[in-house]
């Protein structure tokens, strides 16, 4: 009796079967050099707005959040969840191009205003509106290479100015207003439909995660707040 051969299928399988595992880890690989590198501070939910000197409050607009990174030539559009939306909003990508400095890294909202001068999140989650979509940077995490997460906020934001200096067609600097005016702030940005105010403590360095020193505090008639609610149904 003659020696079993073993069948071409069975061959081809094995190659299959290594080429996937070759190809599996080269995909992690590619996932892990494009990992963020800077995660988000997370505001915690509030239901009253801080009224002392030492808090700062920001209008909340009705967006995405996004880490905006350069590193030379290279720009990378980052979200809160960590997927690299660089080649979804141009407007953004090449702002951060043009500014002076090549290595820095901006937190911020990307927003698509209506007509009215409010955000849209409808016409931004539908993806027609990409290449208007515009960015509201409110805090500096590196600035010329050097990281500014330690530095209190109130800092950061001067750094931040500096930085945004030079207007952009695509990056703006979000106001922001300091001290007790943070309740009367907030009843006027729902008497507008707006989604409502973050404030922020102006003493505390950068953290990633959740936060006690980022407090957001949203209108109770804005549709934001449907959408968290149905996020968990």
């Amino acid at each position: 009796m003659g020696r079993v051969r073993p069948s071409k299928s069975k061959s081809f399988s094995v190659a299959t079967t290594t080429d996937l595992i070759r190809n599996s880890r080269s995909d992690t690989y590619l996932r892990s050099m494009l990992k963020p590198k800077y995660l988000p501070c997370i505001p915690t939910r509030g239901t009253k707005v801080p009224d002392r000197p030492e808090w700062l409050h920001e209008i909340k607009h009705d967006g995405y959040r996004l880490i905006v990174q350069r590193e030379g030539k290279v720009v990378r559009l980052w979200t809160r969840n960590g997927y690299d939306w660089s080649e979804r909003f141009p407007l953004i990508r090449e702002a951060a191009l043009r500014n002076q400095q090549d290595s820095f890294v901006v937190d911020g909202e990307a927003v698509l205003l209506g007509e009215d001068g409010r955000s849209d999140f409808d016409g931004l989650h539908s993806r027609q509106y990409d290449d208007e979509v515009h960015f509201y940077a409110f805090d500096l995490l590196v600035a010329d290479g050097e990281d500014m997460r330690p530095l209190p906020l109130s800092m950061r934001k001067a750094n931040l100015a500096r930085l945004l200096a030079r207007s952009v067609d695509g990056i703006h600097l979000a106001p922001f207003e300091v001290g007790e005016i943070g309740p009367d702030l907030f009843r006027h940005a729902c008497l507008m439909g707006l989604e409502g105010i973050v404030s922020k403590h102006q003493d505390r360095p950068y953290r990633a995660g959740l936060s006690p020193h980022w407090v957001k505090v949203t209108n109770p008639k804005h549709p934001a707040i449907h959408r968290v609610k149905d996020s968990f149904s």
